[in-house]
C-alpha cells in the first residue's frame, strides 16, 4: 500500500510540474497564441500515429488510475493505523509526522480533490463559467483562463487549493521517496525535505503567479 500510494504521488507530481509549465505560456506577450497552439497541440499528441485526443484521453485515463490508486491506497492505510494493524502510512514516521503539513494529509488531500473536481468543471467541461460575457458559451483555453481568473473569488478559492496541494506535497514527496528506499542516511532525509519543500514552493509560484496578473490585469490588457 505504501509503495503504491508513493509510485501513483510522484507520478501526480510529475503531472503538476508539466501543467505548470504549460501555464507559463501564459505570461508570454502574444495575447495566448503560444498557449492556444499548446493546448491544441496536446490534443493532437502524436497524430497521424494514433487519431486526434486518444493520447490525451490514454493521459486523462492514467492520471485517474493513479488518483483513484492514490486515494484507495490512503484510504487503507489510514484503516489499518486506526485498527493498529500494518503500522504506519509512510515509512520513517518518527521522522516525518512531526509537522503541520503530515498532521493535516488527509484535510489537504479532501481540499485538493473537491478543488481538483472544480478545477475539471470550470476550465475542462467548461460547466462552470464564472467570468464570462452574457450569451457567451465557449471561449478559446487562452480567454477562457482570462475570464476565469478575472473574477476575485475564484483567484481566492484557487489560492486555498494551492495551498492544499503544495502543503500535501511539501509532507508526501518526501516520504514517498523514503518509502521507495531513498531514506539511507540523516544526510538523505534533509536532502529529500528540502527537495519537496523546493517542489511545493515552484509549484505554488509557479501556478499563483497567472492568476495574480490576470486579475490584476497585467496579463490581457
Amino acid at each position: 500500500m505504501k509503495a503504491i500510494m508513493a509510485v501513483t504521488g510522484l507520478c501526480l507530481i510529475g503531472f503538476l510540474l508539466m501543467h505548470m509549465f504549460g501555464n507559463t505560456k501564459l505570461l508570454l506577450p502574444d495575447n495566448g497564441a503560444e498557449f492556444n497552439e499548446y493546448s491544441h497541440y496536446l490534443r493532437r499528441f502524436l497524430y497521424p500515429i494514433v487519431p486526434p485526443m486518444w493520447f490525451l484521453w490514454a493521459f486523462r485515463v492514467f492520471l485517474l488510475a493513479c488518483i483513484v490508486l492514490h486515494m484507495w491506497s490512503a484510504a487503507q492505510l489510514t484503516g489499518r493505523k486506526s485498527r493498529n494493524v500494518g503500522g504506519a502510512r509512510y515509512a520513517n514516521k518518527k521522522n516525518m509526522e512531526s509537522s503541520f503539513a503530515a498532521r493535516t494529509m488527509i484535510w489537504s488531500g479532501i481540499i485538493l480533490v473537491l478543488g481538483l473536481v472544480m478545477h475539471l468543471l470550470h476550465y475542462t467541461a467548461q460547466v462552470l463559467r464564472p467570468g464570462y460575457a452574457a450569451g457567451v458559451t465557449d471561449l478559446d483555453p487562452f480567454h477562457r483562463v482570462l475570464a476565469g481568473f478575472s473574477e476575485w473569488w475564484v483567484v481566492l478559492a484557487y489560492l486555498v487549493f494551492m495551498i492544499a496541494v503544495c502543503t500535501h506535497i511539501f509532507h508526501g514527496c518526501a516520504s514517498a521517496f523514503m518509502t521507495l528506499g531513498a531514506n539511507v542516511s540523516a544526510g538523505s532525509r534533509k536532502t529529500l525535505k528540502s527537495l519537496s519543500a523546493i517542489i511545493a514552493i515552484l509549484l505554488f509560484i509557479g501556478f499563483m503567479v497567472p492568476p495574480v496578473m490576470i486579475l490584476t490585469g497585467v496579463i490581457g490588457r
